[in-house]
């Protein structure tokens, strides 16, 4: 939510990206420091369990530092001084008008409304398809099946004839893969859009859930075959981290305006750990009664969660929570009670000011700026 509330608009998909890849060279990091060599031994693994203490430490040192958020300044706090000082510290330079232009506008179109509750937030018409759509995302990130390819790697890398004394060293493929793939999503998710990225990669995933189902079931017809499921394993993951593994969040921020995303954030977050319980707990079943057919399943819930995808969710890049929020309007039928009217009407029309405002705000802002 922070990097949401922080991030200038041309780049909001890029830097929120960044939480993905850094989530997968710490996934890249532990395998590293778990091989034998490093710390992976059972008279280490003490060592390698306590080397969270560095980057909880760096996080704990660093954030203090940190600017609070422009955009809680600007809604929750009426502190315009303080959100010039958190624009110019975030964005580098002493100019900083436009941004606090469009901050102010926006605020200035949600000044009534009070903060969303959960249950408000459920109960609302006019978020019907954001609130859907978060959850929709959030349990297809869950329940894709990635978390189930683990269970079956080290078997696999066994029957392709990797002696098992070497796993750990193929495993780092699947972290190098899952590493390369965030980059690459977080250098082209500004061009291609949200969109493309998670039908493609749910998409794809289907594709390859099903075609490792086929090597599973035929691996023991051809001493190649291992070789085969190996690929459709790092091809799945790679279709994970390309667009599934980061968007859903960087959407929960985009979907909802200020007042909504506190309940947004939880209702998410609450879908995602649910849903991870879910996989948890019933994938062991799900694993004795279907065997390999268990991907079967995966590959259905992502071609659902593509489809959902490719019918329901407008492209977000380079759009304003505001445009955004109009064009799921259309499909709630419903407006937010801010829009209401010919007030909004007018603000929209002078760029979210009132006529006799918008010269006396940009000279104001200038002047604080210098």
């Amino acid at each position: 939510m922070y990097l949401t509330e922080i991030s200038p608009q041309e780049i909001r998909g890029s830097l929120g990206q960044v939480t993905a890849i850094f989530i997968c060279v710490g996934v890249l990091t532990g395998q590293l420091l778990g091989l034998p060599e490093l710390l992976g031994k059972e008279s280490t693994w003490p060592y390698l369990f306590g080397a969270i203490v560095v980057p909880a430490s760096i996080q704990l040192v660093s954030l203090p530092f940190l600017p609070e958020s422009p955009r809680y300044l600007l809604f929750d706090k009426h502190d315009e001084a303080g959100a010039v000082k958190a624009f110019q510290t975030f964005l580098g330079k002493a100019d900083v008008s436009r941004e606090l232009r469009e901050g102010l506008a926006e605020s200035r179109m949600q000044r009534n409304v009070h903060r969303l509750s959960v249950l408000e937030l459920l109960r609302a018409p006019f978020l019907r398809w954001q609130v859907i759509t978060v959850v929709v995302t959030m349990a297809c990130y869950q329940l894709c099946g990635l978390n189930a390819i683990w269970f079956y790697t080290n078997s696999i890398f066994g029957k392709a004839g990797i002696p098992q004394e070497k796993t750990p060293y193929v495993t780092l493929s699947t972290g190098g893969i899952e590493t390369l793939a965030a980059v690459f999503s977080g250098l082209v998710i500004e061009r291609l859009g949200r969109r493309p990225l998670l039908i493609g990669g749910f998409g794809l995933m289907a594709l390859f859930f099903g075609a490792l189902t086929i090597t599973l079931v035929l691996q023991d017809h051809a001493p190649w075959i291992p070789y085969l499921s190996i690929t459709c394993i790092l091809a799945a993951i790679a279709s994970f981290c390309s667009g599934p593994g980061g968007i859903p969040f960087i959407l929960t921020g985009e979907l909802f305006q200020q007042s909504q995303r506190p309940a947004a954030f939880i209702l998410a977050g609450t879908v995602n750990w649910l849903s991870n319980f879910a996989v948890g707990l019933l994938f062991p079943f799900i694993q004795r009664s279907l065997d390999a057919y268990c991907f079967l399943v995966f590959a259905t819930i992502c071609m659902a969660g593509a489809l959902y995808f490719y019918f329901v969710l407008p492209e977000t890049k380079n759009r304003t929570h505001a445009e955004i929020s109009q064009e799921f309007a259309k499909r709630n039928k419903a407006s937010p009670p801010e829009e209401k009217g010919d007030s909004a009407v007018a603000e929209k029309a002078n760029g979210g000011l009132e006529p006799d405002s918008s010269a006396t705000l940009d000279n104001g802002v200038k002047n604080r700026v210098v």
